[in-house]
């Protein structure tokens, strides 16, 4: 999707969307597959929502489409177990979407006849646009993720996965002034906002992110039993949780293999490991440290750090899993809130920490470099795995 015009893009995330609940009943589409994510229907329907709330009640001053149903598909508006009661049946939603959308579409395709207004200038309508779908996608994806986890498969892993300590395969970033931040772009979000000029010292950081091998040998020195690695948070966190990552599952051998939207598969051992928490990529950063030598000092990235690493491109595998960073997600100095589509004043409030990189199924609207996800650290349902990075190397 990367070369398509956003309008294209606009018109592919609408059809992939509705390709992933057309195959399920409706009660699939209603069912919670996870105590912290809404149905199936509520994500799809909502991005309709979103869609039409900038196009036709902001832009064209239109509120009759978007006033029937804000109290279902906008947060906190309800008790969201009421929102979901509301939800109509799946044939209902999917006829009331398609008819919508390709009227959207329509009048985004002659934008010279829409009046004029400041989220038409440098096509910021149909990015807000395209970001928004994009984020409800990948969401739509996880509770799908979740319901393959919830059913029974069985499964033999042919190629076992063995551990591996982690190694010291560094590149540095050199002491200096960087810039950070999105500058110019109209697709940015506001918590992306104002660029920044930061001063960072020099650095190491991995060139690719956690592995599956590395993780199985923290799990296999005790790592999610040593209370020294966690923080107290963490740990507290940590008595309500299985000890292995959230997709990883064992067979009648007691091998381990992962989950993921195309069913159990092997754990490739150089590949990224993903449904892990902050606190659990905290406590693995702990150990590492404590292996010494090269490893000395390893701890999690600060999103400054991965971003830099980035825009020098001294770092260029990324995207394959979010990764957690150390530090929380606030606003820039000199922010300044945009409520379109949510903006990142209500989202600072969550007590959020910061995940950068986009993965496998991230939409090339969320892959800019400039781009910051979040969520609560105890989230481990994302697509996520974490990096590290290492004090710079002694003369």
């Amino acid at each position: 999707m990367q070369s398509i015009p956003p309008l294209g893009q606009l018109s592919a995330l609408q059809q992939m969307m509705t390709q992933l609940i057309e195959p399920l009943s409706d009660s699939e589409c209603r069912r919670c597959f996870h105590d912290s994510m809404p149905p199936l229907a509520w994500l799809y329907g909502r991005a309709v929502f979103l869609e039409c709330r900038l196009l036709r009640q902001r832009v064209q001053d239109e509120h009759d489409i978007t006033d029937r149903v804000a109290e279902i598909f906008t947060p906190g508006t309800l008790a969201p177990e009421i929102q979901w009661q509301r939800l109509p049946p799946k044939d209902h939603l999917l006829n009331w979407a398609l008819e919508l959308q390709d009227e959207n579409l329509m009048r985004l395709a002659n934008l010279d006849r829409l009046p004029d207004h400041p989220l038409l200038a440098d096509g910021r309508l149909i990015l807000l646009i395209n970001q928004a779908r994009a984020g409800l996608y990948e969401q739509m994806l996880q509770l799908l993720v979740e319901r393959r986890l919830r059913q029974s498969e069985a499964y033999r892993v042919t190629q076992p996965l063995h551990a591996a300590l982690p190694v010291a395969d560094l590149v540095g970033v050199s002491q200096g002034h960087y810039r950070i931040g999105a500058k110019g772009d109209p697709a940015a979000c506001d918590n992306e906002q104002p660029a920044q000029v930061v001063n960072l010292s020099n650095f190491r950081i991995d060139r690719q992110p956690v592995g599956n091998a590395a993780w199985l040998a923290f799990m296999e020195a005790g790592g999610y039993a040593t209370e020294t690695y966690w923080s107290g948070d963490g740990w507290r966190w940590r008595q309500e949780i299985a000890d292995h990552p959230h997709h990883w599952r064992r067979d009648a051998e007691g091998e381990w293999y992962g989950v993921s939207l195309n069913g159990p598969a092997d754990l490739p051992p150089g590949d990224p490991v993903m449904g892990i928490s902050r606190h659990e990529a905290e406590a693995y950063a702990r150990w590492t440290a404590s292996l010494g030598g090269d490893l000395s000092g390893a701890v999690l990235q600060h999103e400054y750090q991965w971003e830099v690493a980035r825009r020098t491109q001294v770092l260029t595998t990324s995207g394959r899993v979010w990764e957690w960073c150390a530090n929380r997600f606030e606003p820039y100095s000199e922010f300044r809130p945009d409520p379109e589509p949510e903006g990142g004043a209500q989202q600072f409030s969550a007590d959020h920490h910061v995940l950068r990189g986009g993965c496998l199924h991230s939409q090339p609207p969320l892959r800019r470099i400039s781009f910051r996800h979040h969520a609560a650290a105890g989230d481990r349902n994302l697509f996520c795995g974490a990096r590290l990075v290492f004090p710079p190397q002694e003369p």
